[in-house]
């Protein structure tokens, strides 16, 4: 049996400090990709950002940052990974207290 992929692995080229790095993220699509893309470009230090999505067939996107000052490209994609996962939690948060809160009409679709 195969071991299963990385979930994030760092594609050939990358400069030694990873100052500028691409990276690869195995199960994920657009939906994480941009908005990942937006997290980090609200990061100050991060000099150029993109992603894509090689192939519909193929199941990952590669994001490639580059950072100014020869940071760590690293340090801030996971950085922004947890920005995200703290956002969608207070998004989360929200939603439920709404749910609670408000007098909403729920249908049921009959078919």
């Amino acid at each position: 049996m195969s071991e299963p992929p990385r979930k994030i692995r760092i594609m050939p080229g990358a400069q030694s400090d990873l100052s500028a790095a691409t990276y690869q993220i195995h199960d994920e699509t657009h939906t994480l990709g941009n908005s990942l893309r937006w997290m980090l470009m609200k990061n100050p230090k991060v000099e150029f950002c993109g992603y894509s999505a090689p192939h519909p067939s193929e199941n990952h996107i590669q994001i490639r940052i580059q950072m100014y000052d020869n940071l760590s490209s690293l340090t801030a994609l996971l950085s922004a990974l947890d920005d995200l996962d703290a956002l969608f939690g207070s998004i989360e948060d929200a939603y439920k207290t709404s749910l609670g809160r408000d007098d909403i009409e729920v249908w049921d679709e009959k078919r």
